[in-house]
């Protein structure tokens, strides 16, 4: 080990550092909640240029919000991690103004294949939104050095 940062310290590393770059995510207006390895939690308000024609909240919005909790949660171990597939299910409209939250939360991790969750929901704790994603580890680090030993698995 090339460090001496816990599991939870590479995670909230690794965040800063790819938040720092997702121009993305923060065109949007996400914000990061919490991260820990395999989670990520992110929130984001609806504004009024993310309505589609039925004033409702575009379902890409809401996509993306989830697709960047995958993101964050999947790559908190360090190892560059990307999206193999992802499919969403829309549960109810988000509303103009409504303050959502993207909780994304590992399923299984084996080898260099993950499934992750994410659950959408509003401000009043109503679902909005079921996303499963598969990630894939490809070779690298997001920052060189800075991976711990693998933590144990329950």
């Amino acid at each position: 080990m090339t460090n001496a940062l816990s599991p939870q310290e590479v995670a909230e590393r690794i965040a800063e550092v790819m938040f720092a770059n997702d121009t993305a995510s923060q065109a949007l207006g996400m914000e990061i909640q919490a991260v820990a390895p395999g989670y990520a939690k992110l929130s984001m308000t609806v504004r009024e240029d993310m309505l589609n024609g039925h004033k409702t909240c575009h379902g890409g919005m809401l996509f993306a919000l989830a697709d960047s909790a995958f993101a964050f949660g999947c790559n908190a171990y360090n190892k560059i991690t990307v999206a193999q597939g992802c499919e969403i299910t829309y549960l109810a409209p988000g509303r103009f103004g409504d303050i959502l939250t993207a909780e994304c939360q590992e399923q299984a991790l084996t080898g260099r294949s993950g499934v992750y969750d994410v659950k959408i929901t509003n401000q009043a704790g109503v679902s909005i939104a079921l996303f499963r994603g598969k990630s894939r580890r490809i070779s690298g680090d997001v920052i060189p050095g800075l991976t711990p030993e693998d933590p144990p698995r329950p």
